[in-house]
């Protein structure tokens, strides 16, 4: 029984040490960049030595990696919360865009997600991280909406990506500045342009 409480408290210090790693880097990446943030500083941030930090992640790519990762999980969780599957299929698709511009608007994830994240990532690697959060949400959303006949019937995988890079663009643009109510009722337009 000692064993098994020894264990598990190991293992909650482990992932209290990742969390606190991902949390000093998240602060760091977002305030600095990427590229101008050191490893010495992160572990100071995080109050850990730098055996921690391998312990848990590669190197800084890794880690930052971590961090697109929890921040992509944050957007879908804040979706499904916004437009949960009740309801009109439809008026689940505007809530879920209002949702995805809202949780864009935490400082710093516009830049982690749609600026660094594809330059220092990848493409290949922000799809699929994307995939698992994002855009899925957008896919089962539109995938659901089909099925009921709420919208037309289109090719999923493209409708998909085309409106996902939309949603991406505008949360650009209000990063910039731009109206996010003007931004909105584009979005909203185009979704109930492809209503059934």
């Amino acid at each position: 029984m000692q064993e098994t409480i020894s264990r598990r408290s190991n293992h909650d210090r482990s992932e209290a040490t990742r969390g606190d790693l991902v949390a000093a880097a998240r602060a760091l990446f977002t305030q600095k960049s990427y590229a101008a943030t050191g490893t010495p500083e992160i572990v100071a941030a995080a109050g850990v030595t730098r055996g921690a930090l391998y312990h848990h992640f590669a190197d800084k790519q890794a880690l930052f990696a971590a961090v697109v990762e929890k921040e992509a999980g944050a957007v879908a969780a804040e979706i499904e919360r916004a437009a949960p599957c009740l309801g009109d299929p439809l008026d689940m698709l505007l809530e879920g865009a209002r949702a995805y511009l809202d949780a864009m608007r935490a400082p710093g994830r516009t830049r982690l997600l749609l600026i660094d994240g594809p330059s220092i990532l990848g493409r290949a690697a922000m799809d699929e991280i994307d995939a698992r959060h994002g855009s899925r949400t957008l896919r089962e959303g539109l995938s659901g909406a089909m099925q009921a006949g709420a919208i037309m019937t289109l090719p999923l995988d493209a409708l998909t990506a085309e409106l996902g890079a939309m949603f991406d663009g505008a949360a650009l643009a209000i990063e910039a500045g731009g109206a996010a109510d003007d931004h909105l009722a584009v979005l909203s337009a185009l979704l109930r342009g492809i209503a059934a």
